[in-house]
């Protein structure tokens, strides 16, 4: 059961043994070349805290690296050797550069656990330079995330925007601003406040983001109440990648990284910022999406047949805590 801030850990069921393997392996990695950051030791303590459970993290002083050999004789099942190259992947952006001897060192682990993913791949062509073929890669895993179908290639910002030239649908447009005449506790009325505050164009407006991306997103950051800054869109879609795991990484986590940490963007119509991953909130996101009894992305989902409702009530129908995940604001 959440509570106001707080959700229950992603996996609680990892051994000590386990834990202290995972976490000195993430250690190695952003020991790569040098001495932590705050921000990695800020990461390891999240990671604990939030991914493992630990109230009182194990702390600097005792952090010993694990390489990859010991780790990949800790951990035998194949589910957690998967998220531990996950989060070693994500040890290796904390700082927010792309560090060739730390990617190097994350697909050394991933080889000794035997994990073979396209995220894995992505980090490896990033790390030689070809970053136009990586984008390339993110955009389709997006896109096939998104659309719940295979990605043929074509133009993205097109796809995004599907409502301008002539193609407006302003029968949508109202519909979504109708949902002002809500009460102020509901989904929709929320909903609404979102798109007012940052003077979005609602889906059928000619500048208006496609629906099947724009609602599904866009409910998430009403639910999480993760704003649309930086850091923000980091979190939103960190929980996504959780919440709707198809290609979590490869589609959702490392695009927004390599948008909003690393300054790379991706299309036109996304935007880009160096700095943005909140090292303490980002595993929050992770394990709230995980927990979350909702998927907004899913093609069952139907954002209309919510708006009626309290937002509060579906946040705890769907174990999102009361107030939304954002530590910050609570």
């Amino acid at each position: 059961m959440t509570t106001e801030t707080a959700v229950r850990p992603l996996i609680a069921s990892a051994t000590p043994a386990e834990t202290k393997a995972i976490l000195g392996a993430m250690f190695a990695v952003a020991n790569t070349g040098g001495t932590l950051s705050e921000a990695d030791w800020i990461a390891l303590d999240s990671v604990d805290r939030y991914i493992f459970g630990h109230e009182t993290p194990h702390g600097r002083a005792g952090m010993q690296p694990v390489d990859a050999p010991a780790l990949a004789t800790a951990l035998d099942s194949p589910a957690l050797r998967e998220e531990a190259v996950r989060f070693l992947t994500v040890m290796a952006f904390i700082d927010g550069r792309l560090d060739k001897a730390k990617i190097a060192k994350v697909l050394g682990y991933a080889g000794a656990l035997g994990i073979h993913e396209q995220y894995l791949d992505e980090i490896k062509s990033a790390a030689e330079d070809r970053i136009s073929e990586v984008l390339a890669h993110m955009t389709r895993f997006n896109m096939e995330s998104i659309t719940g179908k295979p990605w043929e290639g074509g133009d993205v910002d097109a796809w995004l925007l599907p409502y301008d030239h002539g193609h407006a649908d302003p029968g949508l447009a109202q519909r979504f601003e109708a949902l002002s005449r809500l009460g102020e506790e509901t989904f929709g009325h929320a909903f609404w406040q979102h798109f007012k505050e940052n003077s979005y164009a609602f889906p059928g407006d000619p500048t208006g983001l496609n629906a099947r991306f724009s609602v599904p997103h866009d409910s998430a950051h009403v639910l999480t109440n993760y704003n649309t800054d930086a850091r923000g869109e980091i979190l939103v879609s960190t929980f996504t990648a959780s919440m709707h795991p198809k290609y979590p990484m490869a589609g959702h986590i490392l695009p927004v990284i390599f948008s909003w940490h690393l300054h790379v963007q991706i299309n036109d119509v996304a935007k880009s910022a160096s700095g943005a991953l909140d090292p303490s909130e980002f595993w929050h996101a992770w394990a709230g999406g995980a927990n979350a009894r909702v998927d907004t992305f899913s093609p069952e989902w139907d954002f209309w047949a919510h708006v009626a409702q309290p937002l509060t009530d579906l946040r705890e129908q769907w174990n999102i805590p009361a107030a939304g995940l954002d530590r910050r604001s609570a």
